[in-house]
C-alpha cells in the first residue's frame, strides 16, 4: 500500500457542458489536466481505474505545451473575448464552426480556385471547420496541407472518368437503412451523417451533413436488431458522420444496446475528433468508454501538422482508459504523398501512442481528381517506410475496390524470383539475398531438391 491514500487520485475532470444546446438541420443530436510528478528519470503520472489505481511512468520527462504558438495567434486575433474555458468547450466549438464564405474571407486570403465555390450552388458536402482546427490553417497558402483538406475548392466539380457516387457500393450491401454489412464478421454501422470538420475527399460526401441518416432510436434498434439476428457478427465499427460528436448519453445507449448482443466481441469506433476537434475527449466521455471493453478506435489522421498539444493530450486520454488507437490515413496529391511527411506523420502517431494502421488509397468519389495519387505513389510511400524505420510506424497500403469488393493490400514486391530451391528476396536496400524455400518446392515438383543430412 502506498503510504499516502490520496497519491491514487483520479486525473480525470467532469466537464459539466456535456450537453449540447441548440441545434440547426445538420448539427449533431442529444442534448483537467493530468497531474505529474517527476523522478529523477520520469515523469509519474498519477490515474486510476474503475476498480483498482495506476501509475503511469513517462519517459523521459518533459513539459508539453497546452497549445500551439499558432493557435494562440488566432485565438488573439479572431477570439480575443473568448475565455479559455469556453475555447475548450466541445459544444461551443461546434456552435461557432466556419460554415460561410463571408467568414473564409475575413480569416484566410481566398485563393481564385476557393473563390470560385461560392458561386456555384447545390454543392453535395457542407462546408464546416471548427475554431480549433481553422486556428491551424495558414492565412496566405493555399497549397498548405490541412487547408486543402477542409477549404472547398472548384476542382470538386470537375468529374473525372471512373467517379462515382458511391464508389463502394456502400448502399447495395446495406440490409438496413444506416448499416453496411460487406464482411461476413463486421457490419458497419453509420450513427448519424454530422461532423465537427468536412473532409473534402470524403467517400460519403453524398450524404454526409445532409441530415440524410439521422440518429433516430427507430432506426438505430432496427440496425441493432439486425445485429442481435445475426450470429456471424461478432464485429461492430461505428461510423457517420462522426459517432463522438453525439452526446455521451446517445453514445452509451448505442454502446450498452450492442454489449448486451452475446456475439458481438469487439466495439470499434471510426472518428476524426482527437484531430479537428480534441477538446471532445472529457473526462466523462473517457470515463464511459472504458465501461465498454473491449473497444477500439479508428482515428482519422492527415498530416503531422494535427499532431498538436491538444490531440496528444486527447490521444493520451484515450489511451489511458485503455482503448487501443489506430489510425487511417488517406493519401492525399499534395498534402502527405511523399516519404518524409508519411513518416513525420506516423513517428509523431506512435509518440501519440496511436499506431499507424491504414494508409488508403484515396476513393474515386465524384470530384476527387485533384487529390488522388498514382497506386505507384503510394507503393513508392511504403517502400521508402518499410526498413528504413519501425515496423509499428509503416501501415498497411491498400485499395477500396470499388463496387463493394473491399479492402485489398498493396506491398512492393519483395520477390525477386526464384533460383532452384533457393527464394530471392530483395531488401530494403534493394540487395538481393537467398532463402532455402525447400519446402515450397517440395510442393512444386514433387520431390525434395533439398540434401538431407542427419544432425549428430
Amino acid at each position: 500500500m502506498h503510504p499516502n491514500p490520496s497519491f491514487f487520485q483520479s486525473t480525470i475532470v467532469n466537464n459539466p457542458q456535456d450537453t449540447l444546446q441548440g441545434r440547426e438541420d445538420e448539427e449533431p443530436p442529444g442534448s483537467g489536466a493530468a497531474a505529474s510528478e517527476p523522478t529523477a528519470n520520469c515523469v509519474v503520472r498519477r490515474v486510476s481505474s474503475l476498480n483498482d489505481a495506476a501509475i503511469v511512468l513517462r519517459f523521459p520527462p518533459e513539459r508539453v505545451a497546452r497549445t500551439s504558438l499558432r493557435t494562440r495567434a488566432f485565438r488573439r486575433k479572431f477570439f480575443s473575448g473568448v475565455p479559455d474555458k469556453t475555447w475548450n468547450d466541445w459544444q461551443w466549438q461546434i456552435r461557432n464552426r466556419i460554415r460561410h464564405y463571408g467568414q473564409l474571407q475575413s480569416m484566410l486570403d481566398l485563393s481564385p480556385a476557393e473563390k470560385g465555390v461560392a458561386d456555384h450552388t447545390g454543392h453535395k458536402l457542407p462546408m464546416g471547420i471548427t475554431p480549433y482546427y481553422m486556428s491551424l490553417l495558414t492565412v496566405d497558402d493555399a497549397a498548405q496541407p490541412l487547408r486543402r483538406t477542409v477549404v472547398p475548392t472548384i476542382n470538386e466539380f470537375v468529374r473525372s472518368p471512373g467517379e462515382a457516387d458511391d464508389p463502394l457500393g456502400e448502399e447495395n450491401q446495406s440490409p438496413v437503412p444506416g448499416l453496411v454489412h460487406r464482411y461476413p464478421d463486421r457490419v458497419l454501422l453509420l450513427v448519424h451523417d454530422f461532423c465537427s470538420t468536412y473532409c473534402r475527399y470524403c467517400t460519403r460526401s453524398r450524404v454526409v451533413g445532409h441530415g440524410a441518416i439521422l440518429p433516430s432510436r427507430s432506426r438505430l434498434e432496427q440496425a441493432i436488431d439486425y445485429v442481435r439476428a445475426t450470429p456471424s457478427v461478432r464485429d461492430v465499427l461505428l461510423s457517420g458522420g462522426d459517432p463522438l460528436t453525439l452526446n455521451d448519453d446517445r453514445l452509451e445507449w448505442i454502446l450498452a444496446r450492442l454489449r448486451r448482443i452475446s456475439h458481438v466481441e469487439i466495439v470499434r469506433i471510426g472518428t476524426k475528433i482527437p484531430a479537428v476537434l480534441p477538446q471532445r475527449v472529457t473526462g466523462r466521455l473517457v470515463r464511459m468508454l472504458r465501461k465498454y471493453h473491449p473497444l477500439w478506435m479508428s482515428l482519422h489522421f492527415t498530416h503531422p501538422d494535427e499532431c498538436t498539444p491538444e490531440t496528444t493530450r486527447a490521444c493520451g486520454m484515450l489511451a489511458d482508459a485503455g482503448i487501443p488507437l489506430g489510425s487511417q490515413t488517406v493519401l492525399l496529391k499534395g498534402v502527405n504523398d511523399t516519404v518524409d511527411t508519411m513518416k513525420s506523420l506516423c513517428h509523431n502517431l506512435l509518440r501519440m501512442r496511436v499506431r499507424p494502421y491504414y494508409l488508403y488509397q484515396c476513393d474515386p468519389i465524384t470530384g476527387s481528381g485533384h487529390f488522388r495519387t498514382s497506386i505507384a505513389q503510394g507503393l513508392e510511400i511504403i517502400r521508402g517506410l518499410r526498413g528504413f524505420t519501425s515496423g509499428y510506424a509503416v501501415p498497411t497500403y491498400v485499395v477500396d475496390a470499388p463496387g463493394g469488393g473491399g479492402k485489398v493490400p498493396l506491398m512492393p514486391d519483395y520477390m525477386a524470383g526464384r533460383e532452384g530451391s533457393d527464394l530471392l528476396l530483395r531488401n530494403y536496400e534493394d540487395r538481393l539475398f537467398r532463402y532455402p524455400d525447400c519446402r515450397s518446392a517440395d510442393i512444386e515438383t514433387g520431390s525434395s531438391p533439398c540434401p538431407l543430412e542427419t544432425i549428430p
